[in-house]
């Protein structure tokens, strides 16, 4: 896996940036596809402490790209697009897919000396929210909260687009047996409280849907059940 420090996919000029290789393995090291190279290990500019970390002390826009960890053996990681920017705005936000239930915290940076003022966040181009603190908060986000992200502030300009992965939450396998079709079963998960949905069995299938639980929604599957929800 690979991390980055500070954790997040948007740089100002300049900025220092840590990129790491996490895994069991002392195999993966960091590797990168910008306008100027492909398919580049760690290069010889930026400082390597060891084999799976790269430093860069002074980023510059030439150093946007993807990045990725790789081993000897061709295991990838997910790959992260980082961007480095001139201008006044930057948008950080999670590097790596928010999980759905999870909270999505963007924030609006201004580069020094500018502060925040009045921002708006948008989502596919669309205003989602406005924040005086340059900070916005998405609750419980779901897949359709999935989209390009950037914010604006008037006066100021706006950041680069980012793109927000969320990925579908799969919290448990549920198997039984329908004895009735059309009847209606109340379905429990221990690890999650209480389920507070239903759901009506209406034909063979394997099913695929959610439960909204005491505590959130969760994916299920049922296998060798009627319907769906």
């Amino acid at each position: 896996c690979l991390r980055l420090f500070p954790s997040r996919s948007q740089f100002f000029l300049y900025e220092s940036l840590t990129l790491s290789c996490e895994g069991n393995s002392s195999e993966f090291r960091v590797r990168r596809n910008t306008s100027k190279q492909i398919n580049e290990f760690c290069p010889q500019y930026l400082t390597q402490i060891d084999k799976t970390e790269c430093i860069s002390s002074e980023l510059y826009e030439t150093d946007s790209g993807v990045y990725w960890c790789e081993s000897a053996a061709g295991e990838r990681s997910d790959a992260v697009y980082i961007r480095v920017t001139d201008g006044p705005l930057i948008l950080d936000s999670p590097e790596h897919p928010v999980s759905e239930g999870e909270n999505l915290t963007l924030h609006c940076r201004f580069r020094p000396p500018l502060s925040s003022s009045l921002t708006g966040f948008y989502r596919n181009g669309v205003l989602v929210g406005s924040s005086s603190t340059g900070r916005f908060t998405i609750r419980s986000v779901s897949k359709s909260d999935e989209g390009f992200y950037k914010c604006n502030a008037s006066e100021v300009g706006e950041s680069a687009e980012t793109w927000v992965a969320v990925r579908e939450s799969v919290d448990s396998v549920v198997s039984y047996t329908v004895t009735q079709e059309g009847k209606t079963h109340r379905i429990t998960e221990p690890q999650d409280g209480p389920v507070l949905g239903r759901v009506r069995y209406v034909r063979d299938s394997l099913t695929e849907g959610r439960l909204r639980t005491q505590n959130h929604q969760s994916r299920f599957r049922t296998e060798n059940s009627r319907g769906s929800l």
